[in-house]
Order: C-alpha cells, then sequence, then structure tokens
C-alpha cells in the first residue's frame, strides 16, 4: 500500500476527496464517476486513475450498480494523518498557553482555543466554496 502521505501530495486527488466530502450529504451513496468528471473538469482517464490510487489506499469506497460504480468517502485511513499532525498542533498550542497563561483565566484559554479552531475551519470552508466557484482560477 502507498504511503498516505504521498496518495494526498497530488492535487487531484485532493479535489476528489475534497468532492466527495462536499457531495456526500447530497449523494449519500457515492458520487459516479462521470459526476466527478462533469465537477472537476478533468478527462474520465484521469479521474479513474486517481480514483484506483485512493480507493487501493483506502481513501474511498466503490459500489457498483451494473456498470456504474459509486465513489463515497473513507475517512480511517486520514487517521495517520491526524496522528502525525496533531503533536505538531498541541506543541504550538501548548507553547502559546505558557506564553499567555498568566495573562488569561483558563476559561479564556479554552474559549480562544474554541474559537480560533472555529475560525480556522470556516475560513477552510470558505476558501474551498471560493474555489468552486464557476469562472475562479
Amino acid at each position: 500500500m502507498a504511503d498516505i502521505f504521498d496518495v494526498i501530495a497530488d492535487g487531484t486527488r485532493r479535489d476528489i476527496l475534497r468532492l466527495l466530502l462536499d457531495r456526500a450529504t447530497a449523494y449519500p451513496d457515492g458520487s459516479s464517476v462521470s459526476q466527478i468528471v462533469g465537477e472537476l473538469g478533468v478527462s474520465q482517464p484521469t479521474v479513474s486513475k486517481h480514483l484506483r490510487v485512493l480507493r487501493d489506499a483506502g481513501l474511498v469506497a466503490v459500489r457498483e450498480e451494473g456498470q456504474h460504480r459509486f465513489y463515497s468517502l473513507s475517512t480511517h485511513p486520514l487517521d495517520e494523518i491526524d496522528a502525525w499532525l496533531v503533536p505538531f498542533l498541541e506543541t504550538d498550542h501548548a507553547a502559546l498557553a505558557e506564553q499567555i497563561s498568566g495573562a488569561l483565566p483558563e476559561e479564556a484559554l479554552h474559549a480562544a482555543d474554541v474559537v480560533g479552531r472555529a475560525a480556522a475551519s470556516a475560513k477552510h470552508a470558505l476558501d474551498s466554496v471560493l474555489r468552486n466557484l464557476p469562472g475562479r482560477p
């Protein structure tokens, strides 16, 4: 199996994963290859090649219905990325907390952490929406 970091290093594969995540609620049974091709504007052979890599890495699940294949996101392999990344985030958070620990009470530190994470999540969601607007580079 390929290293998960090598798999997600490719921009097209990340675009496919983001698309499947964004469509998960509207299409709980998965998205067809033709839907993915239409959304991304990438050729069918290219999408199929990347879906095969994502499937081999366990990042997508496939459901066959006749000659059609429907893909959905499988987030379990992303736990490896979380396990690798979280210590870096915690280290940065701990260093910042040490710097300001005397200036703010524990409740304020917790509130700041929650607000900061929510703001980062909202920025990521907004950036994703803006990237997918028609006519945007």
